[in-house]
């Protein structure tokens, strides 16, 4: 294969990858125009549209989609091979691709950037704030922090955190306007803040717990969002009940007062914060030390994968 050839393919797979020409081109360190004049020439030299554009999106043909399934776990691995080389001569770079949940990014990721980036200054950090549960395999990240309960299968997974507490609350305002729910059927009067947690769209149904009894149940309220700040800043504003992870700013707010927490004896404990990331023959270093990072062991020294499930 001529290096023109691997550029034009690589070029095709960062595109059908970020379903976008300008995230692409900024990957790959291109102005749009070169890389739009890239995939034109392999369109060419192979003789069929790989692409279908419009101002304001980009997906594959059928013959685009085929290429691709086959070329992108080839060139990841070729990535992957040259960052290892480059790890094992005491140099590390790339770009690592993270999908996390916002209360990870808050109180995780956010507080050790500076420190990954002195460490790792070629290591390109490429990080999307997703609440929704997306398929990590799907978006072509290489790693994605969700709560434990909810991992994807066939995963390796690295705990980041203890497990966590779900708090109900809701503002005063609100209590004193509606009541306060002394058990979870009484939330069936009032209004609630729903999470829509889940890939498929339907919203989470909520959990509770007392003396062994176990019990989910569906609420309703003027509110459904995946994004856990909106949902806090409708409670404090009197929306509704919040039911939510105590890593959300929640238990900062009852302690606060500015919410007050209820149904205290019926909520759940769920697993902790999780990374975790396809179960691949080799983990790129980048990643390993990523997770050093984040679990602040030494960054500078790359590692061997070590992680285990749970």
């Amino acid at each position: 294969m001529r290096g023109s050839d691997f550029a034009e393919l690589k070029a095709f797979v960062a595109v059908v990858d970020r379903a976008s020409f300008a995230r692409a081109a900024e990957f790959l360190g291109l102005s749009p125009s070169a890389l739009s004049q890239t995939i034109r020439q392999l369109e060419a030299r192979l003789g069929v549209r790989l692409l279908n554009r419009t101002t304001r999106s980009v997906a594959p043909t059928a013959a685009g989609a085929q290429l691709h399934e086959r070329m992108a776990p080839l060139i990841r691995d070729m990535d992957e091979a040259v960052a290892e080389a480059s790890a094992a001569a005491g140099r590390m770079g790339g770009t690592l691709r993270i999908n996390t949940l916002g209360m990870a990014a808050r109180q995780i990721i956010a507080p050790r950037l500076a420190r990954f980036h002195r460490s790792h200054p070629d290591v390109l950090l490429d990080i999307v704030v997703d609440d929704a549960l997306s398929d990590i395999v799907t978006g072509r990240f290489d790693a994605g922090i969700r709560v434990g309960g909810r991992l994807e299968k066939d995963m390796i997974a690295v705990r980041l955190t203890p497990d966590v507490k779900m708090l109900a609350a809701a503002s005063p305002e609100y209590l004193a306007r509606a009541g306060t729910p002394r058990a979870p059927d009484d939330l069936h009067h009032h209004a609630c803040i729903n999470w829509r947690l889940q890939a498929d769209g339907r919203p989470y149904r909520w959990e509770f717990e007392k003396k062994g009894r176990r019990l989910e149940m569906a609420v309703q309220g003027a509110l459904t969002t995946n994004h856990a700040h909106l949902g806090l800043q409708a409670a404090l504003q009197g929306v509704g009940i919040l039911y939510a992870f105590d890593h959300e700013g929640v238990s900062e707010a009852v302690a606060s007062r500015g919410l007050v927490q209820v149904l205290a004896d019926w909520s759940i404990t769920k697993p902790g914060l999780f990374l975790y990331y396809p179960n691949r023959r080799h983990s790129q270093p980048a990643l390993q030390a990523f997770i050093d990072c984040l679990l602040d062991r030494d960054t500078s020294v790359p590692r061997r994968r070590a992680a285990n499930r749970g």
